[in-house]
């Protein structure tokens, strides 16, 4: 069973700004639930004038329970993310898909952001100034996301050992439970992602670059701090408890 979510809406910020955002946008009060992004690889090609990146995610999260009904206690989860910036099309495409339990729900989102038409974005006329010869606004950048939901329940169901549990379900049914419930999840979480980038969008144009790079790293070394205290504390109780 396939299940597909389809969504486009702009930011009024230029494309560079929002492309440079997209990768700094963890960490974000809308985004508590990422733990981290590690970038695997980055590679950039001169002639074709594209940056490609590789980051993997650690992301928190509650799954919906027509999901974990299938699945034992997962706190933790980890996503890849693929992304291509192409700046001679003006073009930026991404794709995270999750790396664990694909067979009982694959997720895979991508992402298209492009520079929004001039005449699109203000109503005005083809000589509108702010095309700069391109037809496009300097000022607006449009994204369009897709995401394919797949449940593959019931040919997996004997390797990942949860056969007794969908023996009294119709497979079909289930899966189109699964698909319909992380739909309605993705719904919900494209509105937070759109706001969390906002946030990071509206940092970078008031404070700028390098003030917003230097306040995310403390931001960083904080909650690191803050992880490694609350880790201490548990280690510190369980000694006590042992004594």
């Amino acid at each position: 069973m396939v299940k597909f979510f389809d969504n486009v809406f702009s930011y009024e910020y230029p494309f560079s700004a929002v492309t440079l955002a997209y990768y700094l946008r963890y960490p974000n009060p809308y985004s508590t639930h990422v733990l981290s992004a590690d970038t695997l690889s980055r590679d950039f090609d001169p002639v074709n004038q594209t940056l490609t990146t590789t980051r993997l995610l650690l992301k928190r999260g509650k799954l919906p329970s027509s999901v974990t009904r299938f699945l034992p206690k997962i706190k933790e989860s980890y996503i890849l993310e693929k992304s291509v910036v192409d700046l001679k099309k003006m073009e930026m495409r991404t794709e995270t898909r999750n790396l664990e339990w694909e067979g009982v729900l694959s997720v895979v989102e991508s992402q298209t952001y492009t520079p929004l038409p001039a005449p699109i974005a203000h109503g005005t006329a083809n000589d509108d100034p702010l095309r700069n010869g391109t037809g496009l606004a300097d000022d607006h950048t449009s994204v369009r996301t897709v995401v394919r939901f797949e449940s593959r329940l019931g040919g997996v169901q004997k390797a990942e050992g949860i056969a007794s549990r969908v023996a009294s379900w119709g497979t079909g049914g289930v899966q189109r439970g699964i698909e319909a419930a992380a739909y309605q999840r993705m719904k919900e979480n494209v509105q937070r992602s759109k706001e969390g980038l906002k946030i990071v969008l509206h940092g970078l144009r008031e404070k700028g670059v390098i003030a917003t790079m230097v306040e995310r790293r403390e931001r960083k070394v904080k909650e690191m701090r803050e992880r490694a205290t609350g880790w201490g504390g548990i280690w510190g109780r369980n000694k006590v408890e042992a004594e």
